[in-house]
């Protein structure tokens, strides 16, 4: 189905409306958004995702409907997944939390640009070359290989070879200016680390295109389709960022879910490929006639996939143990960190945080506490944490910390 040009143009100006929107009203001042807003502002960014699909189905009909949810599904499951290395790199260099909706930002409207770029390109190989079908398949399938490899989320690391590039050519200051991306030092014009996130934030949101944009066309080659379901799955991600950064953890088996549906979507390609055949060495150049997976089957594989991924990550006492490790170990750094968060009463917050985390762990069975004693590192920072919350607190402060 071909869409008017003046749909085009109505959509692009929704979605550059809603990230000015964004920025003018929520990011331009630098704050630490509450649970409460960052609940609200996900759940109307998805509600706008669904009514705008409604629209598709009742003007584009039950396949357009169907290909736009499958894509927005994909899409936003593989955003939450991406999330997991937002949250690492902004850790690792240590991003004030009031500015990170600011690097946040910066790196959606970064990858909606270069994104949208690689699917014009994808749509001009699709149409001129049908052998790219094996590609993207190929690509999927070894992704979905990759995501099998037993991984947690402490073994996820910022180290790619964006951001050492980044690090080579940038050379910054230690220290941040706020959320300015220049400071003055002894009189020169400096860069502030705030650069260095903001470049890879958007480089590494690159790389994950290069797994984004051949699963969305391995579910519609509507290009209209394909760019508004990945627009509106990045729409919305700073808000979810806050709202889910104490459950990334939990969802232990996200990736094995992910691994399922891009294993499905590359077979799915690949069939499509042999369907639409005209590799010399295949099959003599001739189509071959094999069974090709509906619309319907995908999206129905996929919200299942997730469905049962994400309850059987929320029912794991593994999954509670390492979300409870996890949320221990990333709020007692940042307490220590007196740049993190310079409000006294979030700070407060974030210790009590730790506090609840601290007490979640000492309900654990013994054989999970038995191995987090043994973690002398995290172990350590539980200890500073305490000592820096008591002399911060005046002497004679006493908490309830106990032993894990």
């Amino acid at each position: 189905m071909n869409v008017p040009g003046w749909v085009w143009l109505l959509t692009i100006i929704a979605v550059v409306g809603l990230l000015l929107f964004d920025y003018i009203f929520h990011v331009r001042k630098a704050h630490t958004p509450s649970l409460r807003e960052a609940a609200v502002w996900s759940a109307g960014y998805v509600g706008i995702a669904l009514v705008f699909g409604l629209g598709v189905l009742v003007f584009g009909g039950a396949t357009m409907g169907a290909e736009y949810f499958a894509g927005y599904v994909t899409e936003k499951a593989l955003s939450v997944d991406n999330l997991f290395v937002f949250l690492i790199i902004i850790s690792s260099f240590k991003v004030p939390h009031a500015d990170q909706q600011k690097v946040l930002l910066f790196g959606i409207v970064f990858s909606l640009i270069a994104r949208t770029g690689f699917i014009f390109l994808g749509a001009a190989l699709i149409n001129s070359l049908a052998w790219v079908f094996y590609i993207f398949g190929f690509i999927l399938l070894v992704t979905a290989g990759n995501l099998l490899r037993p991984a947690g989320s402490e073994d996820r690391t910022a180290d790619n070879i964006i951001i050492r590039i980044a690090e080579r050519i940038f050379h910054t200051t230690d220290e941040y200016d706020g959320d300015k991306l220049t400071t003055m030092v002894d009189g020169k014009r400096t860069l502030t680390p705030m650069l260095l996130v903001m470049v890879a934030i958007g480089g590494t949101d690159v790389l994950f295109a290069l797994d984004s944009i051949p699963a969305i066309f391995g579910l519609t080659q509507n290009v209209y389709l394909v760019i508004t379901a990945t627009a509106f799955s990045l729409l919305g991600l700073r808000q979810l960022y806050f709202l889910i950064d104490g459950l990334l953890d939990r969802l232990i088996f996200l990736s094995y879910g992910l691994a399922l549906i891009l294993g499905f979507i590359g077979v799915k390609l690949v069939l499509h490929a042999l369907h639409e055949n005209n590799v010399p060495f295949i099959n003599n150049g001739m189509p071959l006639h094999v069974i090709e997976i509906s619309t319907g089957l995908s999206l129905t594989v996929i919200i299942g996939v997730l469905v049962i991924t994400v309850v059987a990550s929320l029912m794991s006492p593994k999954g509670r143990a390492q979300n409870a490790v996890s949320g221990a170990r990333r709020h007692a750094v940042a307490y220590l960190d007196e740049g993190f968060e310079t409000d006294p009463a979030k700070r407060e917050q974030i210790y009590q945080k730790l506090l609840d985390e601290e007490q979640q762990i000492r309900k654990l069975p013994e054989r999970h506490r038995a191995v987090i004693r043994e973690e002398s590192q995290l172990m350590g920072l539980l200890h500073r944490a305490h000592e820096r919350h008591r002399e911060m607190s005046g002497p004679g402060t006493r908490e309830a910390e106990g032993d894990s």
